[in-house]
């Protein structure tokens, strides 16, 4: 019995460590507590096409709902993304929306996206992050002001703040003295 136990622990174990190696090779993140994270996250490889979307998602949900234009919104950059209806992936994001994801998972992706940002080349690197923040401004300016446009709430302008320090951060963690390591 006790070795029945341990072979099913050292198969867990390999497929949790499969499953993170091929989660680094779909995000280019190298950092294995990142992808042990995203992993105890419940992210797969049929999911991890929503890592960019998750930033999204927090914003829309920076004042306590997500509005219905915010979640065309979220929606219309997911099908951009080529996550396909009735998807796994496509499941998830819907859940996100209908429930507040946790904090933790809004921590732990936000690190992973900077930390596949900063191994990125210079241009490729800077070219995301611009697509990331616009994106995030265009969901913070979706429903607030005249006509949905022109207001972005404090609880909105501290997540943008907070991406754009997160991804100031991992870039100058990895534009350090030996060039662009990642982090």
């Amino acid at each position: 019995r006790k070795e029945r136990e341990l072979i099913e622990k050292m198969r867990a174990k390999a497929q949790a460590e499969a499953a993170q190696q091929e989660l680094g090779s779909r995000t280019g993140v190298a950092d294995p507590q990142i992808l042990a994270d995203l992993h105890a996250l419940g992210y797969t490889s049929e999911t991890i096409s929503l890592l960019h979307l998750v930033p999204l998602v927090q914003m829309a949900w920076a004042e306590g709902h997500v509005s219905l234009r915010e979640r065309d919104l979220i929606i219309e950059a997911a099908r951009a993304r080529g996550i396909e209806i009735d998807s796994a992936a496509d499941a998830q994001l819907k859940g996100w929306l209908t429930t507040r994801p946790s904090d933790e998972l809004f921590t732990t992706t936000l690190r992973a996206i900077a930390a596949m940002f900063a191994s990125r080349p210079e241009a490729e690197r800077a070219a995301g992050e611009k697509d990331l923040l616009s994106y995030l401004t265009s969901i913070a300016t979706a429903s607030g002001g005249v006509l949905g446009f022109g207001a972005v709430s404090d609880q909105e302008r501290a997540v943008l703040e907070r991406v754009t320090a997160e991804l100031q951060q991992a870039h100058g963690k990895a534009s350090g003295p030996g060039g662009t390591e990642p982090r």
